[in-house]
């Protein structure tokens, strides 16, 4: 059996082959190379199935701020049927102007000695090698890139193990305006990270019904009990629940004005379409998108629709109610 990899350990090592090559690989070169789609290739999965696992990552990593470069024909650039793919590593140099003290430069030095070449896992270095020895140019895994890959929530692991043993799991949930969470009582049957969030896909016993939530509104202990359900209904719920998520996306969106060259430009930019007046970006869950628009501070202004307007000035009204003028250092 091949070795199970974690999305988060196969989209690091997308990044670092990625930011390896200059003429970028091909997609067939990224499934037969990198760890994480390599073994899944090895065990016999689908063609179509290892392709849908990249676009997939591919958003996701662009989602998340990463660069990913689609370089077309260069006759047709918008045949994209033997496009190439790569992350300029100019995108995260430093501009030549900036200088640091001498105390700053060993905070950077410290930090970077958590994420260097020895670092970067074995499968990842050994993916660069694959790729170096197909003639394709290529550096060394840039060290102090720290790919900002999503951190899992302490309920994620229970929950995979109870969808390997195809176990029933019971937990409480605490919805946005609940004064209290309900316990929940679900067959898991995917998990799944969209939008930078991990969702749990699974058919809630109680309302006899296929349900997915969000793994950062558990409270608490997720309980596996030793009651154990049909694995034949794990097939194909990975995609069932994305097309359900965006299904939601598709119905749900916000007029944005974003401020150019900001943070909230490149991280929103990747999923908005531009507007008369400003963006529109597709979003899930207005609470949770709600909290990311609020991070973003002055960068962005919500146009539309007024109660995720009303969302995010009532979270930002609370960071200027807790630090009141004068208690900031």
């Amino acid at each position: 059996m091949a070795a199970r990899i974690p999305p988060e350990e196969r989209q690091t090592n997308l990044v670092v082959a990625l930011m390896a090559t200059e003429i970028g690989l091909t997609k067939q070169q990224i499934l037969d190379n990198i760890s994480g789609y390599r073994q899944r290739a090895d065990a016999g999965a689908r063609t179509d199935a290892l392709e849908k696992m990249f676009e997939r990552d591919k958003d996701e990593l662009r989602t998340l701020g990463v660069p990913i470069e689609t370089i077309g024909d260069a006759g047709d650039p918008n045949d994209l049927r033997e496009a190439r793919y790569r992350i300029p590593k100019a995108e995260y140099d430093l501009p030549a102007d900036i200088e640091f003290s001498p105390a700053e430069l060993a905070v950077l030095q410290l930090a970077g000695s958590v994420w260097s070449a020895e670092s970067a896992s074995a499968d990842a270095q050994a993916g660069v090698r694959k790729i170096r020895a197909l003639g394709i140019d290529g550096d060394e895994p840039i060290i102090g890139f720290a790919p900002r890959i999503t951190t899992r929530e302490v309920s994620f692991s229970p929950l995979q193990g109870a969808i390997e043993r195809c176990r029933v799991v019971t937990f409480d949930y605490l919805k946005p305006g609940e004064q209290s969470p309900r316990r929940r009582r679900i067959e898991p049957l995917a998990l799944l990270e969209y939008e930078a969030r991990w969702h749990v896909y699974g058919i809630d016993l109680d309302a006899d019904d296929e349900r997915t939530f969000l793994l950062s509104r558990i409270v608490g202990d997720v309980t596996v009990a030793k009651q154990s359900f049909d694995a034949g209904l794990r097939e194909g719920a990975g995609d069932r629940a994305l097309a359900g998520l965006e299904a939601v996306a598709a119905r749900n969106s916000a007029l944005l004005e974003i401020t150019p060259g900001t943070e909230a430009s490149l991280r929103l930019g990747r999923r908005a379409v531009a507007a008369t007046q400003g963006f529109t970006v597709p979003f899930v869950d207005v609470h949770v998108f709600a909290d990311e628009l609020a991070s973003y501070g002055p960068e962005v202004r919500v146009v539309s629709p007024e109660d995720l307007r009303d969302a995010v000035i009532s979270r930002l009204q609370a960071i200027i109610a807790a630090h009141p003028e004068g208690s900031m250092g």
